[in-house]
C-alpha cells in the first residue's frame, strides 16, 4: 500500500482543552504553537501520526493563569518545553476512527485513547490536498504530574483533575 506524508496545517488547526474550575465553571484553553505529522493510505486506516507542542504557548485569556501553568506547578515550560504524543495505532471504527498512543507530558509517558472523528477530504483552490479531523478524549492531569491545586472554603477543589482534549486538525498532503 502506498503512503502518502501530511503535515498539521496550524492555521486551519486547533489543539484546545477544557477543565472544570470552581466545579461550577469550564475554562477551555490552547496551545498556539504546534506541529504534527502523519504517514497514511487513502484510507488513513493504520497511520502513523506524531504530534508535538510548545508548552509556553499555552493560552486559556489570562495571563495570570497562563503564567501559573507554564510554571513547574503545572506544565514547568522551561524544563519541559513540548509535550508529544505519537500513535501506536489508528484503526477503523465505522466511518471513524479510535487512535492510540503515548502521550508525554512534563517528562511522563502514558497511553490514551481518543476518538476520531473523520469530516472528508478536499482539494482547496490551489490545489493542495487536505484531510479534516475532529479528536476528542480525556485524561487526568494528576497522571502526568500537573497535580496542583487548591481547596475552596466548602471543600470543593479548585482545578479538577480530568481534563478533556479537544482537536481539530487539518492536514495538508505534502508533495
Amino acid at each position: 500500500m502506498a503512503t502518502s506524508t501530511w503535515a498539521i496545517d496550524p492555521s486551519h488547526s486547533e489543539i484546545q482543552f477544557k477543565v472544570k474550575h470552581l466545579v461550577i465553571t469550564t475554562v477551555t484553553g490552547n496551545f498556539k504553537e504546534f506541529s504534527g505529522s502523519v504517514e497514511a493510505g487513502d484510507d488513513f486506516d493504520g497511520a502513523s501520526i506524531s504530534f508535538e507542542a510548545n508548552t509556553a504557548s499555552i493560552n486559556t485569556n489570562s495571563e495570570q493563569r497562563d503564567g501559573h501553568l507554564k510554571s513547574a506547578d503545572f506544565f514547568d515550560a522551561e524544563q519541559f518545553p513540548t509535550l508529544s504524543f505519537k500513535s501506536t495505532s489508528f484503526t477503523k471504527d465505522g466511518d471513524d476512527f479510535t487512535l492510540v498512543g503515548d502521550l508525554t507530558i512534563k517528562g511522563t509517558t502514558l497511553p490514551v485513547s481518543l476518538a476520531v472523528e473523520y469530516n472528508g477530504t478536499a482539494t482547496d483552490p490551489w490545489g493542495n490536498v487536505k484531510a479534516g479531523f475532529e479528536l476528542k478524549g480525556k485524561i487526568n492531569r494528576k497522571d502526568f504530574g500537573l497535580a496542583w491545586n487548591a481547596i475552596t472554603e466548602a471543600g470543593s477543589a479548585l482545578v479538577s483533575e480530568e481534563v478533556k482534549l479537544i482537536a481539530n486538525v487539518q492536514l495538508v498532503k505534502q508533495a
